[in-house]
């Protein structure tokens, strides 16, 4: 079966950001104590998006190169599976695990249809992976099938009001640049060619339910000071002192 051509598209895309600069800030990413959330750098100990993880069996989806699996295994996960379609940021990650002898296992794999077994994980997690690079209309479902009645979804993605606002060059402004009613698929061409995936909050809404889940909760991220200054994918910390940034959603199978 051919692969979507968001995957072969996104793929590239995250090729040259491995070589460019993913893989050189990988090691200080492993090696971090504190779990912290997206360009806002919000802190964990804040936020309290996460269950214990204290003897669970979690999986990355969308993975990169693992640092979120890598501060869960930390945490006390039993066992943490990270899959991803790009192997530069997958052998980034192989390196860093065989270094400091983690032990999770890494997948080259659609997070859309990982072919793990079913019902084989108490928590799912994405932080900037699935969460808007793949279909939510696939990898949500397929979130569903991966976790154990009781388990749970926690994902990292923009806030649909960044992408409303977000320009064709990156940077979002102070009006809307399109319009949410059918927000789906967007395809960007600066900085870089990639495709993402976003929707307005009663669509995540509706997935959600459908797929089997409750929510939990919902943060909205802003720059504060712990947010360091940074202009990569289009972030304005301008703008995101005053509006939500990012969204962490998290959701409980029924």
């Amino acid at each position: 079966m051919s692969e979507p051509d968001y995957v072969a598209v996104n793929r590239v895309a995250w090729t040259k950001a491995n070589a460019e600069y993913t893989d050189r800030k990988a090691h200080a990413a492993w090696t971090q104590d504190e779990i912290t959330w997206g360009m806002c750098n919000a802190r964990e100990s804040d936020l309290q998006m996460l269950p214990d993880v204290t003897g669970r069996d979690v999986v990355e989806l969308g993975c990169g190169t693992a640092y979120l699996g890598a501060w869960l295994k930390k945490r006390g996960a039993r066992r943490v599976v990270g899959v991803d379609i790009t192997p530069a940021q997958l052998d980034t990650a192989r390196r860093l695990d065989e270094e400091l002898g983690l032990g999770l296992e890494l997948v080259e794999g659609n997070a859309e249809e990982t072919g793990l077994p079913d019902a084989s994980f108490d928590l799912a997690v994405s932080e900037y992976g699935a969460s808007i690079w793949c279909d939510p209309y696939k990898w949500i479902p397929e979130a569903a099938r991966l976790l154990r009645p009781g388990g749970e979804l926690v994902f990292l993605r923009n806030s649909t009001l960044a992408i409303l606002c977000a320009t064709d060059e990156g940077p979002p402004i102070e009006t809307l640049q399109r319009q949410q009613l059918g927000l789906h698929r967007l395809e960007w061409i600066e900085p870089e060619h990639e495709i993402e995936f976003h929707l307005g909050h009663s669509e995540w809404v509706r997935l959600l339910h459908g797929s089997g889940f409750e929510l939990v909760d919902l943060a909205e991220l802003y720059a504060s000071e712990d947010t360091p200054d940074h202009s990569y994918y289009g972030f304005s910390r301008a703008w995101a002192e005053r509006w939500p940034w990012e969204e962490i959603w998290r959701a409980r199978k029924r």
